[in-house]
């Protein structure tokens, strides 16, 4: 596959920024964003929302950040170092949605968000409370450059259930009604297709991204992996429909490299990019 390009030494790379929580197991959330961030040649920043007590067999607890610190994380960051590109990932509560779509409003470049509406883990631990969900909707949603549900979280967010391409298009029009500008509804959990397609929806057309099913139970972080990629490539200057397509094929190769963990299922890996 083509790569980002990558900075000269001593040059200062691109930078994204992820609004996430902390995975103690290191498979999933910050840690798999910033790790996917170096191997793209891409400089992370980040702005800690949550702090998980996870490993591979699943999340035990979380211990949420004050939003005034989260707010301030972000400020920060804005106000010195600047970025190209930011996600969000776990975001835990209403208050710290509220408090990251204010900060964003009041702070954030005008750059492209990616927002992957983290609402439990693989395991289907909670990570998001319920009541938690019109936030999102209501106050990230608009701000969003794109969305990336998977089709549980499109369920939780639209009560649709995704069975077929017609529903998967069906849940695209409704969570574009929303107010993000784009919408990338994720079909890897849509068995036993032989395929993984994913569809794109910017509010007129349809983009479809196929690519062979891999066979791998080790998928920890998947999401996290796709969203971050789609943003070092916004970062990079791509069109959304060229950067999700970017992101697709990165994240199929880290699902081929994927490799056991624990006790429990391991993470995809971006650590292939070491060896290209």
């Amino acid at each position: 596959m083509n790569y980002l390009p990558l900075p000269h030494p001593g040059e200062t790379p691109v930078r994204v920024l992820t609004i996430a929580g902390s995975d103690s197991g290191g498979g999933a959330g910050l840690q798999a964003d910033i790790r996917n961030c170096a191997l793209l040649g891409v400089h992370a920043l980040c702005a800690v929302t949550a702090v998980t007590v996870q490993n591979s067999l699943g999340v035990k607890g979380f211990h949420k950040i004050p939003d005034d610190v989260i707010a301030a994380q972000i400020q920060v960051v804005c106000d010195d170092i600047g970025f190209q590109a930011a996600k969000t990932g776990m975001l835990a509560s209403t208050e710290i949605i509220v408090a990251v779509a204010r900060a964003w409003r009041d702070h954030g470049p005008a750059v492209p968000l990616v927002v992957d509406p983290v609402c439990a883990s693989m395991h289907g631990d909670p990570l998001l409370h319920p009541d938690a969900l019109d936030s999102l909707r209501t106050q990230l949603f608009p701000l969003a450059t794109l969305v990336t549900p998977n089709l549980y979280e499109v369920r939780l967010l639209v009560d649709i259930e995704v069975v077929d391409s017609e529903s998967q298009r069906q849940a695209a029009r409704a969570l574009h009604a929303l107010g993000p500008m784009w919408v990338l509804v994720k079909g890897g959990h849509l068995r036993p297709s032989r395929t993984s397609t994913d569809v794109l929806f910017d509010g007129t057309d349809f983009y479809e991204f196929d690519t062979p099913r891999v066979d791998v139970i080790h998928d920890h972080g998947a999401g996290d992996t796709l969203a971050t990629a789609i943003a070092c490539a916004l970062a990079h200057g791509f069109t959304v429909t060229d950067a999700v397509r970017f992101g697709k094929r990165w994240v199929t190769e880290c699902l081929r490299a994927a490799y056991p963990l624990g006790h429990g299922h391991g993470p995809v890996s971006p650590l292939f990019r070491l060896r290209a």
